[in-house]
């Protein structure tokens, strides 16, 4: 009878920690699935093991147009990685990251029993894409010196003032790219698949590019489509661009040594540490990828720009600029052997 007792104890507390880690892992997939994707498709999936939490792309999210090769599905997708490993340090977890050649992200995890709180876990649900025009504050020298911290090995981070020629030279390359994109019918018809038009909309898919995040008014779909559909062009998204430079402090272009989907993960990991620490200081961030977008015109960037053997990749502009609603997000989708 006390033998099959102490079967029993052992039994419950080994459920008992089983349960615990279970838990512990939703909890950091629920803060994972907070990071930025491409027109917020949230590419991801996860898949859970003993000691193991597996980010794996989804490529039914993939935007074949305008990420042809799946580089910022991936840097997304490192972004990822990097809210899941601040996360797994807020439960007491170290962990330790591979990407296998299939482009699965490997997030290992050793429980250490002590909590190793990150300044930077708070920020990850207050972080948001900000696309609204800023106020033209300029963020102090000090500041991005804290911002140009934390660079994964392969990875380049190059901040650039507003009124430096170099400021002045990548804006031209964002307005070349929306000349190019504004007249490519595929860019603009994948763009409109994601766009979500009222609240009904976006709460029907929890993804996309909702109506609010561009201030636009929850009007019914019929109105507001032709509106939307009407807006993208050329000619408004240069006048658009204007502004919201005009209005930043910074831009920030991350670059590749290779284009590698292990440096695409690496930038994302970067990249979210800064977006992190940015949100902390309380500056603003937004996307101005057009220019990357581009082969022709990011090669002309980099050899503008000094950038010898580097592929830009990610660009954003920073500043200051009162908060946006926030994007939606689908439940983590658990995948099974």
């Amino acid at each position: 009878m006390k033998k099959i007792l102490l079967t029993l104890i052992l039994f419950i507390g080994m459920m008992s920690n089983v349960l615990a880690q279970d838990a512990d892992y939703l909890f950091m997939i629920d803060q994972a699935i907070k990071a930025p994707s491409g027109h917020n498709a949230q590419p991801w999936l996860f898949k859970t093991a003993d000691g193991e939490i597996d980010i794996l792309p989804d490529f039914s999210k993939s935007l074949p147009v305008v990420d042809p090769s799946n580089r910022e599905l991936f840097v997304s997708l490192g972004c990822a990685a990097e809210n899941l490993c601040i996360a797994a340090a807020q439960k007491g977890y170290e962990t330790r990251v591979k990407v296998t050649p299939e482009g699965i992200i490997r997030v290992f995890l050793a429980k250490q029993g002590q909590d190793m709180v990150s300044p930077l876990f708070a920020q990850i649900s207050l972080r948001q894409t900000n696309r609204s025009v800023f106020d033209g504050k300029s963020i102090p020298q000090d500041s991005i010196a804290m911002l140009e911290k934390g660079v994964e090995p392969g990875i380049g981070v190059h901040f650039y003032k507003n009124g430096s020629p170099e400021y002045a030279a990548i804006a031209d390359f964002v307005y070349a790219g929306n000349g190019l994109q504004m007249h490519n019918k595929a860019f603009k018809a994948e763009l409109q698949q994601w766009m979500r038009y009222n609240k009904h909309h976006q709460d029907a898919t929890n993804d996309g590019l909702s109506y609010a995040v561009f201030g636009a008014p929850n009007v019914p779909r019929f109105i507001a489509k032709p509106i939307m559909a009407a807006a993208i062009n050329e000619k408004g998204q240069n006048k658009s661009d204007r502004k919201k430079l005009a209005s930043s402090s910074h831009l920030v272009l991350f670059t590749c040594e290779d284009n590698t989907i292990a440096q695409w993960v690496n930038l994302g990991r970067t990249l979210e540490r800064l977006l992190l620490r940015s949100t902390q200081m309380g500056i603003a961030h937004a996307y101005l990828n057009q220019p990357n977008e581009e082969p022709a015109i990011a090669v002309q960037m980099a050899q503008r720009l000094g950038l010898d053997n580097e592929l830009p990749t990610i660009l954003i502009r920073l500043g200051y600029g009162k908060r946006m609603p926030y994007s939606k997000r689908r439940a983590a989708v658990l995948v099974k052997e």
